[in-house]
């Protein structure tokens, strides 16, 4: 038992390498950027959605990236931010910034399952 304690231990240690989202991840971002556009719609600005954001990023920040949502890494983080603040900067409809964000996330993802062969 101590030696899976330790072989955990060690495996949350080092930061995890990048590698591509899943569909599933992609999708759930998608759902995310969904609702930011829903939250934009009922009223919230880009400050306090950004600001919730940047705080939630940094708590994210304090777990292992092997156990982090979406967001393992400073790109990942980027990425997120980005595709966020077009919510606000390029209004549309929820669908669209979802179908948009799901394009962008496949598009990354393969990008860097290249790049780690």
């Amino acid at each position: 038992m101590r030696c899976l304690f330790l072989v955990l231990a060690c495996a949350c240690a080092f930061p995890a390498a990048a590698h591509p989202h899943s569909a599933s991840e992609c999708r759930e971002g998608g759902d995310f950027i969904r609702n930011a556009a829903r939250a934009r719609d009922a009223g919230a600005t880009r400050d306090f959605f950004v600001g919730r954001l940047e705080d939630d990023l940094l708590t994210i920040r304090a777990f292992p990236p092997a156990l982090r949502w979406f967001a393992r890494d400073a790109a990942d983080e980027a990425f997120l931010r980005t595709e966020v603040q077009a919510v606000f900067d390029a209004p549309a409809a929820s669908e669209r910034h979802r179908d948009a964000f799901l394009e962008r996330c496949a598009r990354r993802a393969e990008r860097l399952a290249r790049a780690a062969q």
